[in-house]
């Protein structure tokens, strides 16, 4: 990445957001860099390039000079007058080198028998090999790999080594979104593969599988990971990285797998997402299924709700898929009858009676012509689910009640079951074989008149064969309706 310093462009490799922290010399002359300090012409007047920079080798001192060390000589009269300033504030940095700190660790270091510790001179990192003191050029990387062993180009270099000079992100509070937008990409992040699980996902769990790998951290932040991740409150390693919205400054793009550029990928995604729905958690909210399975919600319950902390992930819009041709109005029938399953993904059930169940004033309808005077035998055989379109407790009451068809007493005469003047006695059968017409007039209440443990008539309700036992385990909620708590 290109960085300035004065008029000085300095290029530096990797994630290495800027140099050391280096003066700016204004002479009278207008000029202001670091190439306008000669370093060279004043080796005679430092002999050491602590006597300017004191805090390389004791803390609490300045790292430059003040003015008034320079205006010592150049007073007007033994040298001209200069301009010039410390630095107000440090150079925003990633680097976590501080020169004590990295001098008294070198020197705490073990060497051979015989041999003194030594502080590793200025011009080591400083300057080149051939060139001659006091020749300042700024830090150079491949210096510091060198010394940490570190066999690689910048970016090049092993994803573990990055936190042995930078600091995590959130660290680095004096860097721009501009700065962190510039960080050069690494060779691994280039692969094809990397965006998958296996690729970065891998890298990013660290060792050992938990936490967040170091190498991440640096140019990383929660907000990255959001940018794609649905899932990111349920990824350990994205909750170990601390949030910084400058994170964001790196573009990131969500990208469908290579599975859903198949032709069938459409008609055969559900056995999917039925096999392994955390798949589809990474990319997709509950709304992304919604999108199209608007009728069917139950299938978007394997995902997580979109909300605070999670990506946007996939937006789908729902498209016809191909068999919706311009004429499949007047040919839907065969499919919709022999696979229901398949248009209730995206249909609901309002959507047929749109069509299907038109004002009954209006032409034949859904129900044949005279299907008024058989529907007790349809209903009863459940030719026809009647619950699907009709509100069976007050659709088919209000009519039945209008003509007169209502009991006039909890036993005795009733009309509704006039074909057979015995019903009561018989009633058990036709219960239990077709409940739901039932409950069309009944409520509970009207059962436990008779068949109730704790009053009425105490009927057994159970028939020649009762298991229990075996319809307890199932659902003994239904055993407390007449029992109550005390369940037998």
């Amino acid at each position: 990445m290109r960085y300035r310093l004065g008029r000085t462009s300095v290029v530096l490799g990797g994630v290495l957001a800027l140099g050391m922290a280096l003066p700016r010399i204004g002479y009278a002359q207008g000029q202001d860099s670091l190439a306008s300090f000669d370093h060279a012409r004043h080796r005679k007047l430092f002999p050491t390039c602590t006597t300017c920079h004191a805090a390389v080798v004791e803390a609490g001192q300045p790292l430059f000079p003040a003015a008034a060390e320079c205006a010592t000589c150049h007073d007007g009269t033994v040298q001209e007058r200069v301009t010039y300033q410390p630095p107000a504030e440090a150079t925003p940095s990633n680097l976590r080198f501080d020169h004590l700190r990295h001098r008294d660790k070198v020197l705490a270091k073990p060497v051979v028998a015989g041999q003194e510790a030594k502080a590793p001179p200025c011009e080591e990192c400083h300057s080149q090999a051939t060139d001659s003191f006091m020749t300042v050029k700024p830090p150079i990387p491949s210096r510091c790999f060198q010394c940490h062993g570190i066999q690689a180009q910048h970016t090049a270099a092993p994803d573990t080594a990055c936190a042995t000079c930078h600091l995590p992100l959130p660290a680095a509070t004096r860097l721009t979104r501009a700065d962190v937008a510039a960080f050069d990409t690494a060779p691994s992040h280039l692969d094809k593969t990397f965006a998958s699980a296996a690729g970065h996902g891998t890298l990013a769990k660290g060792a050992g599988g938990t936490g967040v790998s170091a190498s991440c951290a640096t140019c990383h932040a929660r907000d990255f990971c959001i940018t794609c991740h649905v899932d990111a409150p349920e990824q350990p390693a994205i909750q170990a990285l601390a949030a910084d919205p400058r994170s964001t400054a790196i573009p990131a793009h969500l990208r469908a797998p290579a599975s859903h550029s198949r032709d069938d990928f459409l008609e055969r995604h559900g056995g999917d997402v039925g096999s392994d729905g955390k798949r589809c958690s990474t990319c997709h909210t509950r709304e992304s299924c919604l999108a199209c399975h608007a009728a069917t919600p139950r299938v978007a319950t394997a995902l997580y709700a979109g909300g605070p902390g999670r990506g946007v992930g996939a937006v789908v819009t729902r498209k016809a898929p191909p068999w919706h041709a311009a004429d499949y109005t007047d040919r839907h029938a065969v499919r919709a009858a022999s696979a229901p399953n398949t248009c209730a993904g995206c249909h609901a059930r309002a959507e047929c009676l749109e069509c299907h169940r038109p004002n009954p004033a209006s032409a034949p309808g859904y129900h044949p012509v005279g299907f008024l005077t058989r529907h007790p035998a349809a209903a009863y055989s459940r030719e026809n689910s009647c619950s699907d379109c009709h509100n069976t407790a007050g659709f088919c009451v209000t009519c039945h009640a209008s003509v007169g068809l209502t009991s006039r007493a909890t036993l005795g005469a009733n009309h509704y079951h006039d074909a057979q003047p015995s019903f009561a006695l018989g009633h058990g059968q036709a219960a239990r074989q077709s409940l739901e017409t039932c409950i069309g007039c009944h409520v509970e209440k009207d059962c436990l008149t008779c068949h109730s443990a704790a009053g009425g008539r105490r009927f057994n309700p159970h028939g020649p064969g009762f298991d229990a036992q075996r319809l307890k385990s199932k659902n003994p909620q239904m055993c407390s309706a007449c029992h109550g708590s005390n369940i037998p």
